[in-house]
Formats: structure tokens, sequence, C-alpha cells
């Protein structure tokens, strides 16, 4: 079952690392706000049969409680972020930035969530942001100002991340998904009418971004499957396989060719990541054990 779980993880990562192949290449053919319109609404049609078959109930006053109104905001600057990021930005670069993602939700966990976070840990918070300094290199040179779309992004999504775990388990998850998608509509339509860019007919785009949808949806489902599978501390640390195949991508597709900079930083990043979610797991069977003790007792 773990071996399952992992194996779907990894598998769920490749297939998001096609989605931002995807979305590049099409972007380099029709502007950029059509890409995530076509993409959002996709996606939407997508999760929206799902939904039916599941009978899962999608049109549902829960739509409107301020926690999904937040999640959906949130969805809307991460998706923004990642679009235009992907779009402008060298893939192997924003494969590297997008790994900081675990440690931004450490972050907001500790200062919106109140959860409890020791010293060792916002050592690696900070250790692991000055990785992605090395990355991002703002004020110096090699800076890419488009990488702050991507940083924009992963701080999107990882408050998404926080929000969807405060979501009363009444709604399911496929109506999160299909309400998230849907949010991101409306962004794609006014990228397209602030940047004054007039929608092109592509028949090669096109199929670009329905590869994009199946892709995207289809590895949404991988990781969601790994994470019922087994413990979250097991399977999340193989996120970071993304790297491997979103930077694969960038080079044999795009040549890419990141230097040791971007490289150190992506070490980095890494290494902390993975330090935090083993410290996460010891302070769980900690407690685990603890609360064990004290049943016990009484």
């Amino acid at each position: 079952m773990i071996l399952r779980a992992i194996l779907l993880m990894i598998l769920g990562m490749a297939l998001l690392a096609m989605t931002d192949m995807f979305i590049k290449l099409s972007s380099a053919r029709i502007p950029v706000g059509q890409v995530m319109l076509m993409l959002s609404i996709g996606g939407t049609l997508v999760f929206l049969v799902v939904a039916r078959l599941k009978r899962a109930a999608i049109f549902h006053p829960s739509a409107l409680t301020p926690l999904v109104l937040v999640r959906n905001a949130m969805e809307m600057v991460g998706g923004l972020g990642m679009v235009l990021g992907v779009a402008l930005v060298p893939l192997s670069l924003v494969a590297v930035i997008m790994q900081a993602t675990p440690l931004v939700v450490t972050i907001g966990a500790a200062l919106i969530l109140k959860e409890p976070v020791g010293w060792r840990r916002w050592a690696a918070i900070i250790v692991g942001v000055f990785g992605m300094l090395l990355v991002v290199r703002p004020g110096f040179d090699g800076f890419v100002p488009a990488s702050l779309f991507v940083v924009m992004g992963v701080v999107g999504l990882a408050m998404r991340d926080l929000v969807t775990r405060m979501m009363p388990p009444e709604i399911s998850s496929v109506s999160l998904s299909t309400w998230g998608f849907a949010a991101t509509i409306p962004v794609g339509a006014a990228l397209l009418l602030i940047r004054g860019d007039a929608p092109m007919a592509d028949g090669m785009a096109a199929l670009q971004v329905a590869g994009a949808v199946v892709v995207t949806t289809s590895g949404y489902y991988a990781v969601t499957a790994a994470m019922r599978l087994a413990p979250a501390s097991i399977v999340a640390p193989f996120r970071y396989t993304r790297l491997v195949f979103t930077m694969g991508v960038g080079i044999l597709v795009f040549g890419d060719r990141p230097d040791t900079l971007t490289l150190t930083g992506a070490a980095i990043i890494i290494a902390t990541g993975l330090y935090s979610f083993i410290r996460e797991r010891k302070l769980a069977r900690k407690a685990l054990i603890e609360a064990r003790i004290t049943s016990q007792m009484h």
C-alpha cells in the first residue's frame, strides 16, 4: 500500500511537470491570458463531470462561506502567478522556486493557524529562504524580474493549502477543486483585457491546452489518491521529484541550462524541506506516544 502511494505521488509530480510544459508551449503560440482562460474552463468542466459521476453537490450554499471564498481568492492569486511564471520564466527556475512551497506552508501554519514550530524548524525555514534568494537573486546579476510571478504563485498556492486544512469535512474535495478552477476563469479573461491581447485561433495551441487539462486533473487525482493511501509524512517528501521532472523538461524540451547558484539554491531548499518533514514526523510520533501513556494512566 505504501509503495503504491509513493508511486502515485511520483506519477502525480510527473504529470504536473507535463502541465508546465504544455502551458509554456501553448503560451508561445497564443496570449497567456487565453491559455489561462482555456485551462480554467477545461479544468472546471472536467471536475463538473467528475462531481456528477460522484453525485457531489456543487451548487450548494457552502460555496459562499468565507473560508471557501478565501480559498478561491488564493487559487486565483496562485494560478495567475504560476501561469505567468511558467510562460515567462525558464522551467528550471520555476521548478526550483516551487520547491519552497512546503516552507511557505510551514510559515503560514505557524503565523496564521498558530501551529507550534520549534527553533529547529524556524532555522530550517530561514536557511530555505536563503536558498530561494540564491535562485531568485533580487537586485543582482542574473535576476529575472518575471520570477517574482512564480514567487507570487507559490505564496498563493501555499495559502490555499493552509485554508484547505480548515475546511469542514462535509465539503468534498471535488467540490473545492471545481470552485477553485472556476474562480480562475475571470482571472484569465481579465488578463486578456488588461494586456490588450486578442484571442487567437490556433489548433496546435488548443491541443496543448487540452493536454494541460488532462495531465493537470490526472495529476491532481494521483496526488489525492497517494495522500489517502499512506500518511502524509511518508509520501509528501516525494513531491520534490517534481523538481527533477520539470527541470528535465526544461533542459530537454526548452534548452534550459541552470547555473551553479540555481542548483545550489535547489539543494538548500530541498534539504531544509526534507528536514522539516522529518522533524514534523518525529514530533507527531512523540505526541502519539505521550497521548497513549496519558490514556493508559487514566
